[in-house]
């Protein structure tokens, strides 16, 4: 039996820096009782708001919810939303010492109106562009601060296509933990699939994989996913894969070593977010223990936990603790 406790435990000790594009989600409530007379759309009348942490800042607060040192490194607008944005790290105890302001951009927020526990519309306000060089340069001499002080054990790349992780910013940072010894993970989006050579962790989903190889797959067997580890592998250069695929579980190679690990039955509620809990999950057992298998079944078991609750929530430690005792054991 493994002793999950001291596994556990052991994520306290641990620092992680989290890299990527943080946003702020912002959820309006309200009711709906008329149609406007003035065009065929629905009268919200507003009665709360709520602000939540989304983005790369959701793997921060996964980490830190698990009890790790976590800090977050990115580059938000200069306006009222960062400094919302910055007050709910805080509250978290992340550290945001290392936070970039730019005049150049604004803070990504996706206001949600609901009402009658359904999502009416989404508003999104943000800049998606690259980076400007001079914003590439402070958040790189962030970075490299950040690793000077703390000597993180792992850097997490949380990638949302808004513009944060250009190539240069990928390459630098990966190059500076290579020199460091530092451990690497992603959660790749389209746009930069192929970017993060030389990473330790490579996190796509089994669409996201699809999608960048472009392949066309009935049928998901252990062959075919192996023979996939084997094209990323000549592309990316990276040393574990760990792909999730849904329903079906998550998939992992580490050079010979190779299993689908399939996923326990739950009562599937809302799947958004899974991807940030995974990633964060993964990234703290292997940090914590270096053992692939068990980073593995620890963020299978991870991701259907959060898929249980409606809304995009951090993992609860103790309930995928007591969850990993009753299934692993």
């Amino acid at each position: 039996m493994k002793d999950y406790t001291q596994l556990f435990d052991a994520f306290a000790s641990i620092k992680v820096g989290v890299v990527g594009d943080v946003m702020l989600d912002t959820y309006i409530w309200g009711k709906t009782e008329r149609i406007s007379p003035e065009a065929p759309v629905p009268i919200v009348s507003l009665h709360h708001r709520d602000h939540r942490v989304g983005g790369a800042g959701n793997v921060a607060l996964n980490c830190r919810s698990l009890g790790a040192q976590v800090a977050v490194l990115s580059v938000t607008g200069d306006d009222e939303e960062a400094e919302k944005l910055r007050s709910l790290f805080r509250e978290e105890r992340i550290d945001t010492n290392y936070l970039v302001k730019s005049s150049s951009r604004i803070t990504t927020n996706k206001t949600r109106i609901i009402s009658r526990n359904q999502q009416m519309m989404r508003l999104d306000a943000e800049i998606t562009n690259d980076l400007q060089e001079s914003d590439e340069v402070l958040l790189l001499d962030k970075v490299k601060e950040y690793i000077t002080a703390e000597h993180p054990q792992i850097i997490i790349f949380e990638d949302y296509n808004k513009g944060v992780l250009t190539v240069k910013v990928i390459d630098q940072i990966i190059s500076y933990c290579k020199q460091e010894g530092i451990l690497t993970a992603v959660d790749p989006k389209r746009k930069n699939f192929f970017n993060y050579k030389g990473v330790d962790i490579f996190k796509p989903n089994l669409k996201e994989v699809k999608e960048g190889l472009n392949l066309l797959l009935e049928v998901v067997t252990e062959q075919e996913l192996m023979n996939i580890h084997a094209e990323l592998h000549r592309l990316v250069q990276h040393r574990i894969s760990l792909i999730t695929l849904s329903e079906m579980g998550v998939f992992y190679q580490d050079n010979g070593h190779a299993s689908i690990i399939p996923s326990h039955r739950r009562n599937i509620a809302d799947v958004s977010g899974a991807g940030d809990t995974v990633i964060a999950v993964a990234s703290l057992v292997y940090a914590a223990s270096r053992n692939v298998h068990l980073m593995a079944e620890v963020a299978n078991i991870a991701g259907g936990l959060v898929c249980e609750e409606v809304g995009t929530v951090a993992i609860d430690k103790q309930k995928l603790q007591h969850e990993c005792e009753l299934l692993l054991s």
